[in-house]
């Protein structure tokens, strides 16, 4: 039996993604073993967060400081705008390194089902980036989902006015991906979207 405290955390973990119950006592047994080099950094790194944690006015990212520290890099060409439904979807792509531009997180998509409307995303906030004029292309970076590309066929309809160059990632074969184990709707899309050989 574990005391209250000790039970707290554990629940406290349990209800992060990816943890479950018997997962977060593996993760709080582990943090108590090595409490000075696991538990003492996290508990110091989590009240730094807490601290500090803010939602960037510009682009919707978290971060420590407002704007964010993607919103401020200097080496990052503010002409082109990478729009994505949440900040997730900024981190991946942030991480993979390979769009030189910034962002803009709409948190989330629009669903008839759930309800969300385009008032309830940051999608003026976008358009009004846009018609403040120096961008040059705004990419489309949602999910290949209903919704996602609902929100993107949207988006692009509010932004036909200005003079930018719309564009939305390409969706298909993957990398490496065969074409036994792919759903209908990637292999359609894969089709759709075919090339000449060159």
């Amino acid at each position: 039996m574990a005391s209250p405290e000790i039970d707290a955390l554990t629940q406290a973990l349990a209800r992060l993604p990816g943890l479950g119950p018997r997962s977060a006592r593996r993760a709080v047994l582990h943090l108590l073993k090595k409490r000075e080099a696991a538990l003492a950094p996290l508990l110091r790194a989590l009240e730094a967060v807490t601290e500090r944690l803010a939602n960037c006015s510009v682009c919707g990212n978290v971060d420590t400081s407002d704007p964010c520290s993607v919103c401020t890099d200097i080496r990052r060409d503010a002409r082109l705008l990478c729009v994505v439904e949440e900040v997730a979807d900024l981190w991946a792509l942030d991480r993979s390194r390979l769009f030189p531009g910034r962002f803009h997180v709409l948190g989330g998509r629009l669903s008839a089902l759930e309800g969300i409307r385009p008032e309830d995303l940051a999608i003026d906030m976008l358009v009004g980036r846009v018609a403040a004029g120096g961008i040059d292309e705004v990419v489309l970076a949602m999910n290949a989902t209903l919704e996602g590309q609902t929100t993107a066929h949207y988006i692009a309809d509010r932004l036909e006015r200005f003079p930018v160059r719309l564009t939305q990632l390409a969706h298909g074969l993957p990398v490496g991906g065969e074409l036994d184990y792919l759903d209908e709707g990637t292999l359609a899309q894969a089709l759709r979207a075919r090339r000449p050989v060159s």
